[in-house]
């Protein structure tokens, strides 16, 4: 691996802004602050731009093994650090589902030499696979994935006494989808009953609703005090769910939890426009529940940030109400998204950076990353705060084609991005080979 000197920076680490630069060898960064006496095989001039670390997003889909029309992890990881992602860590509802460490194991054999960013994967659980998660070693996965909620495959788990006991017996961080399935599938009854097939999307946050979430979270979180589980809650949405959260910062919680970017983004009224487009579980809902997502982010009651993403073809989501799948893909933008809120005043740029990578890192334990640390992995984004970024279909890298952003101009740019010291997006196109590497974690707890 080359040497990469990059010079003239503003510098966004750990709450502070400072003008300086970084050398980075070996992958790893060498030096920072004044390094205008070294030398190296690569010089990037940084021009007064932001230089920060790289996101980390805990949550996505790739939909690797399982339909590579929808993406793949080479296709959906060049998107990634097209938009500033320089980690991720990848749901086991893939097909086969990530059930045993032989299915982990055969996803960080399908990563490896492909994935453009750094990786990771979460073993899943169903209602019998308890022996494989007491298996778990801090390497073996970055989670363990619970979908308190429905889900697809053999990944539900509803059988409350084997709930409890992942819940006493995890060795590692626990991550829930955090929705009550009868109250969905009853609410699904009245609406069906009332609509037919052709349910107005504008209907989803009563479908999967507020008291759906409510339930299922408090559950978790109950859960997770009785056995002292560490827990992650995924995709927060709602204001009432904020309450089960105590402010503060991820060092030292026993619980933390996460907010996507399409819920810090559209509201109810987004559906008039977008329809199937935002369906998403659990659903993006009132404009009075984003406000309260985007306060809690600023008074540390939410701790990081994440995409959620999960393509799904064009052809798919046009159909109707029942038949359109949920999830959306994200990872191209969900980083300018974030800054599109620093320009409207909502985080100020320190902020923004401590939820998408700083917390991240800690939440998960994640080693040497997440930080502008000398010894740290370099992964690196390059941000022009005084460009823009206009989303057209051209400029899509996802496989799927589409995005919920088209047409949207953004106040930001991703000029540069960097993983394990390597320039792998240049703002324009993706260079080198894939350069990600499997994550490593300390002990959790």
């Amino acid at each position: 691996m080359s040497s990469l000197l990059i010079t003239n920076a503003r510098l966004v680490n750990e709450g502070d802004i400072k003008e300086g630069g970084i050398y980075l060898d070996d992958g790893r960064i060498e030096q920072i602050g004044d390094v205008s006496h070294l030398n190296a095989d690569q010089v990037l001039d940084a021009q007064g731009k932001y230089l920060l670390p790289g996101m980390i997003d805990d949550q996505v889909h790739f939909r690797e093994p399982g339909d590579g029309k929808k993406g793949t992890i080479a296709s959906e990881s060049a998107a990634a650090v097209a938009g500033g992602i320089t980690s991720f860590m990848e749901m086991p509802n893939t097909s086969p589902p990530t059930l045993s460490i032989e299915a982990l194991n055969n996803k960080y054999d399908l990563a490896s030499g492909r994935a453009h960013a750094n990786f990771a994967f979460y073993m899943g659980t169903s209602n019998d696979n308890l022996d494989a998660i007491r298996q778990l070693s801090p390497n073996d996965a970055c989670g363990i994935k619970i979908f308190m909620g429905a889900s697809t495959g053999n990944m539900l788990v509803d059988d409350p006494e084997v709930l409890s006991r992942v819940f006493d017996e995890a060795p590692i961080l626990v991550a829930t989808h955090c929705e009550d399935t009868p109250t969905i599938l009853k609410n699904e009854e009245r609406y069906r009953a009332q609509y037919g097939e052709n349910v107005p999307f504008a209907e989803h946050p009563n479908i999967r609703s507020e008291e759906a979430c409510y339930m299922s979270s408090s559950l978790a979180v109950e859960l997770a005090k009785k056995h002292g589980t560490r827990l992650h809650v995924l995709h927060l949405t709602t204001e009432r769910e904020l309450s089960l959260f105590s402010a503060g910062p991820v060092a030292g919680k026993q619980i933390t939890a996460e907010v996507c970017v399409h819920h810090l983004w559209f509201d109810e009224r987004s559906y008039a426009d977008k329809g199937a487009l935002i369906k998403c579980n659990p659903a993006i809902k009132k404009a009075s529940d984003k406000m309260a997502l985007r306060q809690a982010l600023q008074k540390d009651i939410l701790d990081v940030v994440a995409t959620d993403h999960a393509p799904h073809t064009w052809e798919e989501k046009q159909g109707t109400y029942f038949k359109a799948p949920s999830g959306l893909p994200l990872v191209q933008h969900a980083l300018l998204s974030m800054l599109d809120l620093v320009h409207a005043g909502e985080l100020t740029l320190p902020q923004m950076v401590s939820k998408t990578s700083h917390a991240v890192a800690d939440c998960y334990a994640v080693a040497e990353r997440g930080y502008l640390r000398e010894g740290y992995w370099g992964d690196l984004v390059l941000v022009d705060m005084e460009g823009s970024t206009d989303v057209t279909p051209e400029s899509l890298l996802y496989r799927c084609g589409w995005s919920p952003f088209t047409g949207h101009c953004f106040k930001s740019r991703i000029v540069t991005t960097i993983v394990n010291g390597q320039i792998v997006w240049d703002g324009n196109e993706i260079c080198n080979q894939a350069a990600g590497r499997r994550l490593a974690f300390r002990q959790q707890f």
